[in-house]
């Protein structure tokens, strides 16, 4: 048994709890979607998995864990979305109703001594920070000492995905070593240092965090290079929509021969007159625009292959979609193209879930059991 355990609320298809492995073992884990529930039930204990809406979740029925862990719904924090923010009834506002499990398992006595809340950066400069604000007191009127970072997940796959965490731990839990007295650029972007300016709180954390090293992989290396590609006639039609910087794109590594592997995104742009239409913007720079959920046709994102001067196109494939979240070629995705594209759209990429464990999540849990080790044996002398 691993040596410290978590709850995975919004758990989607278990990407965080592969993050979270193997220093937490997931023991309970919770999300409303019963496609998501299959792909998570095909990698896990289907048993740990309880589909219902957190609305019906109450503290007094969840296990004790050193860890609760939210991946809270994004589409009213996220820039692309209306920014209606942590408004009550809203998706995003069920950010409240975690908040309320986290005080009912406090009541029950089983309050977890680590909490993790999730989402885009949005989250982080909606409202110039109104919302991210709510939430951090939120936290803190529960008994927390919090703090957060904003990690890419570019800094360990080719995949440009900013996510932002809040980072809250008991007060009686010793921080030292784990956070710094001033922000860094690399993990407090100036984002996140206007949003602390906003919060105002003498107590904030900044976690700190050592920079990766080694190679990043190009998104070349992780595609599917014989997944079947569109006929000649729909490559033509894609290409066409390319705006004239991007068509010299395309033109640079077609003339320049050999392997070249790009993704685009269809965006509504305005022409030269004004009016809008939609483009293809497309990207050779071995990174990945951010996977999204697929909730129409321009969110799903084309792959262009440049292959000694010929150019293919298709969708990328669920496959990739994984391999851009750093799940391994064994996790499981069973159901539709959609399904697939929809449970790597919402979920968190595996190496950050893991760089958070390994430098401040399991360092902290390791305290809080010492802490309470420390105050079970005074209790007993």
């Amino acid at each position: 048994m691993r040596e410290f355990t978590a709850l995975d609320f919004f758990a989607g298809s278990g990407l965080v709890r592969l993050g979270l492995e193997p220093e937490f073992q997931t023991v309970w884990a919770n999300d409303n979607c019963a496609k998501k529930r299959t792909v998570y039930a095909a990698n896990n204990p289907p048993e740990e998995f309880h589909l219902e809406s957190i609305q019906n979740v109450r503290g007094a029925h969840l296990p004790v864990a050193d860890l609760a862990w939210a991946s809270f719904p994004c589409q009213d924090l996220s820039l692309a979305g209306d920014l209606s923010g942590l408004k009550i009834g809203t998706r995003s506002g069920l950010f409240w109703e975690w908040a309320r499990v986290i005080e009912e398992l406090d009541s029950s006595g089983k309050r977890p001594p680590i909490l993790v809340a999730e989402n885009v950066v949005g989250f982080v400069v909606a409202n110039r920070g109104k919302h991210f604000t709510q939430a951090y007191q939120a936290l803190r009127d529960l008994g927390y000492r919090v703090g957060a970072v904003v990690i890419d997940a570019q800094a360990f796959l080719p995949q440009s995905r900013p996510r932002a965490f809040m980072i809250a731990v008991s007060k009686e839990i010793p921080v030292e070593g784990l956070y710094q007295k001033t922000p860094s650029g690399l993990f407090h972007p100036t984002s996140l240092v206007r949003a602390s300016l906003v919060v105002n709180d003498p107590e904030w954390l900044w976690w700190s965090l050592p920079a990766p090293s080694g190679n990043t992989p190009s998104f070349a290396d992780l595609c599917e290079r014989d997944a079947p590609c569109d006929p000649s006639s729909t490559t033509r039609e894609i290409c066409a929509m390319l705006s004239p910087l991007h068509r010299r794109k395309l033109r640079t590594v077609t003339e320049a021969g050999g392997f070249f592997a790009g993704t685009a995104y269809k965006r509504t742009r305005p022409d030269e007159k004004g009016e809008k239409v939609q483009r293809l913007e497309i990207r050779f720079d071995g990174v990945a625009g951010c996977l999204r959920t697929p909730n129409g046709g321009s969110s799903r994102q084309t792959v262009i292959l440049v292959n000694q001067g010929k150019i293919h196109s298709r969708l990328m494939t669920v496959r990739e979609c994984a391999r851009l979240m750093g799940a391994p070629d064994t996790y499981k995705l069973p159901g539709s193209y959609n399904d697939g594209y929809r449970a790597m759209g919402d979920a968190v990429a595996v190496p950050v879930t893991r760089w958070l464990t390994r430098h401040i999540l399991a360092p902290l849990a390791a305290r809080s059991r010492s802490v309470r080790a420390q105050g079970a044996s005074k209790f007993v002398a």
